[in-house]
C-alpha cells in the first residue's frame, strides 16, 4: 500500500477525507457528472432509436377484411365491413371543419413538432397505475395510430407512436398530415373518416358541411359512444355541451370571430340511425346484442370491431330466430290494424328465448326492421314489467320460508302467507303483493330479481308499488330470469357469443363463468309449480273459461290472464302468464319450460333444455317520453292487448 499512498483515484468515491455520512455524500461535480452521463445516454438511446424507426406504409386499414358473424350451427350470418372510409383530398373540407378539429383536439398543430412529452408521461403515469394509456395525443400521434399501429394501450405502443409521429412531422407537411387525420379517424355510425362521418350524421358530402356542423363531429373524436347525440338523451347532453365549447374555443384561439360564433346557437341535431341495408330484418337486432356482450366480455369497443377481422360465433339458433320473426309479423297482420284503429298506431313488439342451462340468447324479434326501426326492442329497458315481475315478490317470500325455523305453528303461518301469495298471483290481486313489499322489505325482493337475472339499474324506485312491476327489464333479462326457476334455482348470465378471433388466433374473454345458486332446487320448484299452475290455466281453458277465472279486484290495474290455444293432446305446453304492465302501458307473456312431471312441490328438476321466452308488447311514439296507454290495442276483445303476446308464442311454439 505504500506504494499507493497518495495517488489520485480516477473516481473519488468514497469521497477521501471525508467522515461519516459526508463520506458516502457525492460532491456537486460528481452529481453533475452523474446527470450529464444520463442526459447523454439518452441522447444516444433516443438518436439510436429515431434512427432505426421507420414509418410504416400506409392505408394498413384498409387493408383489413370484413368481419363476419355465425350463427349457432356454424353458417355464416352476415359479413360486415370491410371498412367504411372514403379518402378526399384536403381541399374538399372545408377549413371551418378543419378549424373545429384542431381546435377541439390539437390547437397547436401547425406549430408543434408533433408529439405530446406531457400526453407521453401522462400515458406512462397511467398504465403504472393501472388506467388506460391514452389522452393528451396530438393530431400527428392519433394519425400514427390509426394508421401504422394497433390501439392496444401499452407502454411499447406509445412509445412507438411517439417516434414515428416525431419523424412524421420533420418529413411531412403538416396539410398531408391533417388529411390522413381526417381520413382515418372513427367518428362513430361505422364511419371512419370525415367523409363518412358527413353521409351518416347529415346525409351530405363533406364539402357541404357547415361550420355547426363541423364542430360536432369534432366532438365525436373524444368518442362517439359518449358524444353521438342520436344514443340517448345523456349521450345529447354531453354532444351539445362539447359542440358550445368547441366554437367557443376557435373564438378563443383566434380562427373564428365572434360574429360568426353567434350564428350558430341551434345545435345541428344530425339525422337518425340508420342500418346499412345488409343488416335489415332481425340482424341488425342480432349483430347489436353480440356487440354489446363482446364489449362487456372483452375491452374492445365498436370502433375496433368496425375495423375489420373477426370471426364471431353467435348463440343464435337460425331456425327459432325466423320462427319467432314469423310469430311476431303473422299475429301483427291478423290482430293489429292501424288504419282501421286509432289505438293500433305506434305498437311495438319485442321477445327474446333464451336457454335456462346456461343462459344462451337463442332468438330473438327486435322490430320490424332494424334498418328502419334502431331500438332493438329485445333489449330495452323501457317497458313496465307490470305482474310479470310478482314471482320475484314470491320467489323472496320463498326463500324466507325456507330460512325459517321454529315452531310448527310459525312455520305454519309462514307457509299460508306464500300460499296466499300464490292465490293472488293466480288471480291477478295487487294488495297481497304491496303487503308482501312491507312484510319482506323492498330490498330483499329488489336483490331477488337482481340475483335471478334482472339488471339493478333497470329497478325501479323502491317505493310501495315497487312489487307490482314498474321496473322496466328487457325481454332478455326478463326471460333469463324466468330461467333461474327452471334450472332448478341455479342463475347462468345471458350470453350471445360463444368465441371470437382475429386473424385465426382467439380472442380472450368468453370463458363462461359458473351458474350461482339464487334458490335451492326445492324453493325452485315451488316455483316452477306456481308457473305451471298459470301455465295450466292459460291451455287448458277454453276462452270463455279463461275469462270466468280472471282476477275481479277492481283496484287492480293489472287485469287478468288470457288463454293461449290448448296443447296438442290437451298438455300444458309450457308455465307461463300474461298481464298488462305499469298502469296499463305494457303486455307480456313468459313461457318457461314446462315440468318433467311429479307433483308441484316435491323438488324435481324442470326441463332446462328448451329456451325460457318473453314477450313483450307496448305503443311508443318516436320522440314521446312516455309509452302510450294500451287501451284499444287489437279491438275491444283483447282485455287491453293481452291475449295477443300469447298467441305470439304459441305461433313460435307451434301450437295450432
Amino acid at each position: 500500500m505504500k506504494g499507493t499512498k497518495g495517488r489520485r483515484r480516477f473516481i473519488d468515491y468514497p469521497r477521501r477525507g471525508r467522515e461519516g455520512p459526508r463520506r458516502w455524500l457525492p460532491s456537486w461535480r460528481q452529481w453533475l457528472s452523474v446527470f450529464a452521463c444520463g442526459v447523454l445516454a439518452l441522447a444516444t438511446a433516443f438518436a439510436i432509436i429515431y434512427a432505426n424507426v421507420d414509418i410504416p406504409g400506409e392505408n394498413a386499414l384498409a387493408r383489413k377484411e370484413a368481419t363476419v358473424y355465425y350463427w349457432a350451427d356454424g353458417s355464416q350470418m352476415v359479413s360486415v365491413g370491410a371498412v367504411n372510409r372514403q379518402n378526399v383530398p384536403l381541399d374538399r373540407v372545408p377549413e371551418s371543419v378543419q378549424r373545429a378539429v384542431i381546435a377541439a383536439e390539437n390547437e397547436t398543430f401547425y406549430s408543434d413538432s408533433g408529439v405530446s412529452l406531457k400526453g407521453i408521461g401522462r400515458a406512462v403515469v397511467n398504465m403504472v397505475s393501472g388506467e388506460d394509456a391514452q389522452g393528451g395525443s396530438t393530431i400527428t400521434q392519433q394519425f400514427v395510430k390509426n394508421t401504422y399501429l394497433s390501439q392496444d394501450q401499452t407502454v411499447t405502443r406509445k412509445v412507438k407512436e411517439f417516434f414515428i409521429a416525431l419523424k412524421l412531422s420533420n418529413q411531412r407537411d403538416k396539410k398531408e398530415i391533417l388529411r390522413g387525420y381526417l381520413n382515418t379517424s372513427w367518428f362513430g355510425r361505422d364511419s371512419y373518416g370525415v367523409q363518412a362521418a358527413a353521409h351518416a350524421y347529415y346525409g351530405v358530402d363533406v364539402k357541404e358541411l357547415n361550420a355547426s356542423q363541423g364542430a360536432l363531429l369534432a366532438a365525436l373524436l373524444k368518442g362517439s359512444e359518449l358524444y353521438d347525440p342520436g344514443l340517448n338523451k345523456a349521450n345529447h347532453e354531453r354532444a351539445e355541451e362539447r359542440w358550445k365549447w368547441i366554437l367557443d374555443r376557435e373564438v378563443e384561439t383566434g380562427v373564428m370571430t365572434a360574429a360568426e360564433r353567434a350564428k350558430y346557437r341551434e345545435f345541428p341535431e344530425p339525422r337518425a340511425l340508420v342500418k346499412p341495408t345488409s343488416q335489415a330484418g332481425q340482424t341488425g337486432y342480432l349483430i347489436d346484442v353480440a356487440n354489446k356482450f363482446i364489449k362487456s366480455a372483452t375491452d374492445l369497443t365498436d370502433k375496433d370491431l368496425l375495423r375489420g377481422g373477426y370471426r364471431i360465433y353467435t348463440t343464435f339458433d337460425k331456425a327459432r330466430t325466423r320462427r319467432l320473426e314469423k310469430a311476431v309479423t303473422d299475429v301483427r297482420k291478423k290482430t293489429i290494424d292501424p288504419k282501421q284503429r286509432a289505438a293500433d298506431t305506434f305498437v311495438e313488439f319485442g321477445a327474446a328465448s333464451v336457454r335456462p342451462k346456461d343462459g344462451a340468447i337463442l332468438a330473438l324479434y327486435g322490430g320490424a326492421d332494424a334498418t328502419k326501426h334502431f331500438i332493438n326492442n329485445a333489449d330495452t329497458s323501457a317497458v313496465p314489467a307490470g305482474s310479470a315481475f310478482k314471482p320475484f315478490v314470491l320467489a323472496a317470500a320463498a326463500q324466507e320460508l325456507s330460512e325459517r325455523s321454529g315452531s310448527p305453528s310459525v312455520m305454519a303461518t309462514a307457509d299460508r302467507r306464500f300460499g296466499e301469495l300464490r292465490g293472488a298471483l293466480l288471480n291477478s290481486k295487487s294488495q297481497p303483493f304491496v303487503q308482501a313489499g312491507k312484510s319482506l322489505g323492498l330490498e330483499k325482493i329488489r336483490d331477488m330479481a337482481v340475483a335471478a337475472g334482472l339488471r339493478k339499474e333497470s329497478m325501479a324506485r323502491l317505493e310501495q308499488t315497487f312489487p307490482l312491476g314498474t321496473s322496466a327489464p328487457s325481454a332478455i333479462r326478463l326471460a333469463n330470469a324466468y330461467g333461474t326457476f327452471a334450472n332448478g334455482g341455479r342463475h347462468s348470465e345471458p350470453y350471445a357469443v360463444t368465441k371470437m378471433t382475429l386473424d385465426g388466433e382467439p380472442v380472450d374473454g368468453f370463458t363462461r363463468p359458473a351458474p350461482k345458486e339464487v334458490l335451492t332446487p326445492f324453493q325452485a320448484r315451488q316455483m316452477a309449480g306456481v308457473l305451471e299452475s298459470l301455465g295450466w290455466l292459460t291451455t287448458r281453458l277454453k276462452p270463455e273459461e279463461a275469462a270466468d277465472a280472471k282476477g275481479t279486484d277492481p283496484a287492480d290495474d293489472a287485469g287478468g290472464r288470457q288463454a293461449v290455444p290448448a296443447a296438442p293432446d290437451d298438455k300444458p305446453v309450457a308455465a307461463g302468464a300474461t298481464l298488462p304492465g305499469d298502469r296499463q302501458k305494457s303486455a307480456w307473456f313468459i313461457g318457461t319450460p314446462g315440468p318433467t312431471g311429479g307433483a308441484p312441490d316435491a323438488g324435481e328438476p324442470v326441463t332446462a333444455g328448451e329456451p325460457t321466452t318473453a314477450i313483450t308488447m307496448f305503443r311508443n311514439k318516436p320522440g314521446a317520453p312516455q309509452l302510450l296507454p294500451m287501451q284499444g290495442v287489437g279491438g275491444p276483445k283483447t282485455e287491453l292487448g293481452t291475449s295477443i303476446p300469447p298467441q305470439i308464442w304459441a305461433a313460435y311454439q307451434g301450437t295450432p
